[in-house]
């Protein structure tokens, strides 16, 4: 059993130590890479969802058909694509009338505590800006709890990029658009949400931990220096005074009556007063409140959108050396587990008792 006991202590030291040296190498290696200026580049991909959603016709028509219908069938394809090509061949010779035809482009923002998405979604809209007509519409399909004010603030002003084109934004909540998430689709022209998607907590919230009288208990002194009064305000070690707390409180109110005055701007029909409590509604109680305008999901909204729209996805993403992806590999794995944490506790927050 001591056996035991000394080799699992000798296993704990020998993986913290292999944990310590890949996380030093990984750090040496994305820094070395940094400095070249390599990760700065990137690619679009694009899809065309029209053409996926008919190849899941045909595949599931040719699953369930009989030889002789499957024989006929794609007799008829055959048929249809060659004709198909003629038009494409004609509209090609005339390149305005191949653009008369509505065009819907997709974006995806998947937001964490951080809006780290917007790194990307900053590049996808400056491409479809590139293209996109007063006649086109962007679809954000966007799913966040909220985060950091600076951050989705950031991201809330690319959406803003959108609407001062005069191109028409729709914004697609699935599962939850809350806090700094709504502070981004409330931009939207028109803002669709799944019955039971959480929407809403139009507020500010801030949480410190303060170790001060741990501290004082182990006669331990912290001393913190500043220039100018509200510098610093509250401390995690330092004694807080009741003049801190004031300003940190009024900092916060301040921040709460721009995010309020944010949604009254974009979404004038609402009772600001009755919905910037903080509070939480599911999508069929949220179009009462006039948070949103319509209840569905993405999906029965992009496939409604394809009956008469040509419907891009659009995808943007970083090209990474070999060493950069070594390096990173590690970095990453540690922020994006912390971050998945506080995103996780932020988004168990963001839900209806």
């Amino acid at each position: 059993m001591e056996f035991l006991t000394d080799y699992g202590s000798f296993l704990l030291k020998v993986i913290t130590l292999v944990v310590a040296i890949l996380i030093v190498t990984g750090g040496l290696i994305a820094l070395a890479s940094r400095q070249r200026g390599s990760s700065s580049e990137g690619h679009l991909k694009i899809r065309k969802l029209n053409d996926e959603l008919e190849d899941h016709k045909e595949q599931l028509e040719d699953a369930v058909s009989t030889e002789a219908l499957l024989k006929a069938r794609n007799k008829e394809r055959k048929k249809q694509d060659k004709a198909k090509a003629k038009e494409e061949k004609k509209l090609a010779a005339k390149p305005t009338e191949a653009q008369a035809r509505k065009r819907v482009w997709v974006i995806d923002f998947d937001g964490d505590i951080r809006a780290s998405d917007v790194e990307l979604m900053r590049q996808e809209i400056t491409a479809v800006l590139t293209m996109a007509e007063k006649e086109d519409e962007v679809v954000v399909r966007l799913e966040s709890g909220g985060g950091m004010v600076h951050s989705y603030g950031l991201a809330a002003s690319q959406l803003k990029r959108i609407r001062d084109k005069g191109i028409s934004l729709t914004i697609c909540i699935d599962r939850v658009a809350a806090s700094g998430g709504y502070m981004m689709a409330c931009l939207a022209n028109r803002m669709v949400a799944a019955p039971f998607a959480i929407i809403g907590s139009i507020g500010v919230v801030a949480q410190v931990p303060n170790f001060n009288k741990l501290l004082k208990k182990n006669d331990i002194d912290y001393e913190l220096f500043t220039a100018g009064e509200f510098k610093r305000t509250i401390t995690m070690f330092g004694e807080n005074t009741d003049k801190a707390r004031e300003k940190f409180q009024s900092d916060l109110e301040d921040t709460h009556g721009l995010f309020k005055a944010h949604v009254k701007q974009f979404r004038p029909r609402v009772d600001i007063d009755a919905i910037a409590t903080g509070d939480v509604w599911y999508g069929i109680q949220a179009i009462d409140l006039k948070l949103i305008d319509e209840v569905g999901t993405s999906d029965d909204y992009l496939m409604s959108a394809c009956n008469d729209s040509d419907v891009f996805m659009v995808s943007y993403e970083f090209r990474k050396t070999l060493q950069e992806k070594l390096g990173m590999a590690v970095q990453n794995g540690v922020a994006q587990a912390v971050t998945r944490i506080l995103t996780a506790v932020n988004n168990q927050l963001q839900t209806k008792g």
